[in-house]
């Protein structure tokens, strides 16, 4: 009975890393595309948006599978209902990944100047999924905390980012509605990617909860 409990944590863990390599997908596909004014990337980050919707339901039912054909141990009991909660956070992920591509469609930010912060914080992001996904399944504690000191790099450069096209719009040096625009929608995109650290931050929390004794 255990041994099949184990094969099925297994791919509990297969499919988290799954979901969290397209979460990682998305949010690349969705900055190339704002970086490069590429329409396929945001097509194929939109449509990574609904694949991870799929996954998403796929392991809420694994994970119900595991509850209630099987007798976890109190361990095992954390370590499903965190993976509950993960895929909510990286399920809101894939979200934001795709609301930055929508933008992406409707307006050109290529040439803006104010997009190289944007490109760190998307860096940093990514990486962060990344590192937050191994902390679960590797259970390393120490990982899930190097995760949330690295979302205070992601905040700092929101901050940049912002005070940036406050100075862009007070400077009075250019004023157009285009401008305006792209300023506003380039503050959004921001926003999106430091969310994106909350919520990463957020998996982190979860891994820390399983750990505990």
């Amino acid at each position: 009975m255990r041994e099949k409990f184990d094969t099925q944590l297994k791919e509990l863990n297969d499919s988290l890393i799954f979901m969290g390599a397209m979460c990682e997908d998305c949010i690349t596909y969705a900055t190339q595309a704002l970086l490069m004014g590429t329409e396929e990337m945001a097509k194929r980050a939109i449509q990574l948006e609904k694949d991870i919707d799929l996954k998403e339901r796929e392991i809420q039912a694994l994970c119900m599978k595991l509850l209630l054909q099987q007798q976890p141990v109190a361990k095992d009991l954390r370590t499903i209902s965190a993976a509950l909660k993960m895929i909510t956070d990286m399920e809101r992920i894939g979200d934001q990944g795709s609301d930055i591509a929508e933008i992406t469609q409707h307006i050109d930010l290529t040439e803006s100047k104010n997009t190289v912060h944007i490109a760190e914080m998307a860096d940093a992001v990514i990486k962060m999924v990344s590192d937050a996904i191994s902390a679960f399944v590797r259970q390393d504690s120490e990982l899930a905390k190097n995760v949330q000191i690295q979302d205070d790099r992601v905040d700092e450069l929101f901050q940049r980012v912002k005070k940036e096209l406050l100075d862009m719009i007070c400077s009075g040096i250019q004023h157009s509605r285009e401008l305006g625009e792209q300023a506003l929608e380039t503050l959004m995109i921001a926003k999106y990617l430091e969310r994106i650290g909350d919520h990463t931050v957020n998996i982190t929390e979860w891994v820390l909860y399983i750990g505990e004794n």
